[in-house]
């Protein structure tokens, strides 16, 4: 299925010149994987500059992230391989963030909490991808666990990571998160535990 968000529609633009030049899906997904970490990183290191940097790279990682999906699509390049690699660079570098800026922020108003806020968060989310996956496969064709709204996806908040970043409100958004995304995954999981049940 052709993603129709305002990402996916940039993300299209910026990789048909791409299509039948040798590039594939999963050099996209690789450097989506370096950037992330990098970004990842930077977070963990928790200094301004640090913060600065660790935005702009993230911003470029979730852009590839949208980047190699749409090539695979357009270019015809589409695989189950292709697919588990995004799959699991996604839950990698999604759940990493969040434990990145536990660790980068310990020196802020959280103290060590933030390391705690940090791995609840970026657990939860861990698991939000992995039963959502599973939820999807185990449902009809076309299916999603997370529905969009008004051309957004749910995922298109990480974009927003890098602005928050660059103003230090990364606070906010890890106590959020901490708060919100434990919900999310056990609402999921009860889904997938009652599709799971019903009669083949």
């Amino acid at each position: 299925m052709i993603g129709d968000s305002w990402t996916h529609l940039l993300a299209r633009r910026l990789v048909r010149p791409l299509v039948g030049t040798g590039v594939t899906p999963n050099h996209l997904t690789t450097l989506r994987l370096a950037s992330g970490l990098a970004a990842c990183a930077c977070f963990a290191l928790g200094t301004n500059a640090d913060m600065g940097w660790g935005g702009a790279i993230w911003l470029v990682s979730a852009v590839l992230d949208r980047a190699d999906g749409e090539l695979a699509r357009i270019g015809n390049m589409m695989s189950e391989s292709g697919h588990r690699y995004d799959y699991y660079t996604d839950i990698l570098v999604n759940s990493a963030f969040f434990v990145a800026i536990g660790v980068g922020l310990r020196l802020g108003w959280l103290g060590d909490w933030s390391i705690l806020l940090g791995l609840l968060a970026g657990g939860a989310l861990l698991m939000c991808m992995w039963w959502s996956e599973l939820l999807e496969r185990r449902s009809p064709p076309n299916t999603r666990a997370y529905e969009g709204r008004w051309g957004f996806d749910p995922d298109d908040a990480l974009y927003l990571m890098a602005p928050f970043a660059w103003l230090g409100w990364l606070e906010p958004v890890l106590v959020g998160a901490a708060a919100v995304a434990p919900v999310v995954a056990a609402v999921t999981g009860i889904r997938l535990l009652r599709l799971m049940s019903k009669p083949a």
